[in-house]
C-alpha cells in the first residue's frame, strides 16, 4: 500500500493502522517488517514513527484529508465581503460598469477593478452560489413610483374606501386592462441544442383588449373589446 492507498482509509481505520505499526516498532521490528504487516510503504511506517517520538511517544488521531475549509480562495474574507456589500447596494451601471444587472460577468468586471485580479468565469459563479446569489428575472418597477406617496394611499385613502364601502353596501373592485394576441408564445419548452421549436401561427395575428376586476372577496368581472 503506498501513502496515497493510507490517505484512502477511514480516519478510524487509519489511526489502528499507527497504532499496531508503534507497537511492532516498540517489540524492536524493523520498519519493512512492519510495512509488510501492516500493509502502507515503509517510509509512511517512518513517518508515523517520527510523529510518536516527536509527540512524547502518544499515537494521536489522523486529521481530516483534503483542504482546510476555505483555503485555496481567491479572495481574501475581506474582499469577499466588499464585493458582496457592493453587489447588494448598487446596480452596474451606477458603478459605470457596461451591465444593466449583477451577472457572472459583471461581477467579474468588477473584481477586476477592485482588486486587478482576473477571475474565471466559473469561479465567480461559485463565488456567488457560496454567497447565496442566484440568476433571478427582476421585478419591474416604475422609478417614478413614491414609496412614501404609496404608504400614505395605504395607511389613509384606502382605509376611508372600504369604510365608506361598507356604508354604502358596496364592493371595491380592483381593476386592469391586458392585450391578447393569437399568435402569442409563453413559456418555454424543451428541444434539441440548434433545433429552436417552431410554431406555426397565422401570419396576421388576432388581438382582442381586455378589462377585469376582482373584489376582495374574489369576485371576477371581465370584457373583450377591440381598439
Amino acid at each position: 500500500m503506498t501513502q496515497d492507498d493510507a490517505r484512502k482509509l477511514t480516519r478510524e481505520a487509519l489511526f489502528e493502522c499507527r497504532k499496531q505499526a508503534i507497537r511492532l516498532h516498540r517489540e524492536g521490528m524493523t520498519r519493512v517488517r512492519i510495512a509488510t504487516i501492516v500493509g502502507v510503504h515503509r517510509n509512511t511506517v517512518g513517518q508515523w514513527i517520527a510523529k510518536w517520538e516527536g509527540k512524547a511517544s502518544k499515537v494521536t488521531m489522523p486529521g481530516r484529508a483534503g483542504r482546510p475549509h476555505g483555503s485555496g480562495r481567491t479572495l481574501t474574507k475581506e474582499q469577499e465581503r466588499a464585493v458582496k456589500r457592493v453587489i447588494m447596494q448598487d446596480m452596474p451601471e451606477q458603478l459605470k460598469l457596461d451591465f444593466a444587472l449583477w451577472t457572472r460577468d459583471a461581477v467579474r468586471l468588477l473584481i477586476r477593478e477592485l482588486y486587478d485580479i482576473d477571475m474565471p468565469i466559473r469561479t465567480v459563479g461559485e463565488y456567488l452560489k457560496r454567497w447565496g446569489f442566484t440568476p433571478q428575472k427582476p421585478v419591474r418597477r416604475a422609478y417614478e413610483r413614491s414609496p412614501k406617496a404609496v404608504q400614505q394611499w395605504l395607511d389613509h385613502t384606502y382605509p376611508a374606501i372600504h369604510a365608506r364601502s361598507r356604508l354604502e353596501n358596496a364592493e371595491i373592485h380592483w381593476g386592469d386592462e391586458t392585450g391578447l394576441r393569437s399568435d402569442d408564445v409563453t413559456g418555454r419548452g424543451y428541444s434539441l441544442r440548434g433545433k429552436t421549436p417552431v410554431r406555426e401561427c397565422k401570419g396576421t395575428p388576432e388581438k382582442v383588449n381586455m378589462i377585469s376586476t376582482v373584489t376582495n372577496l374574489g369576485k371576477v368581472r371581465f370584457m373583450f373589446y377591440q381598439g
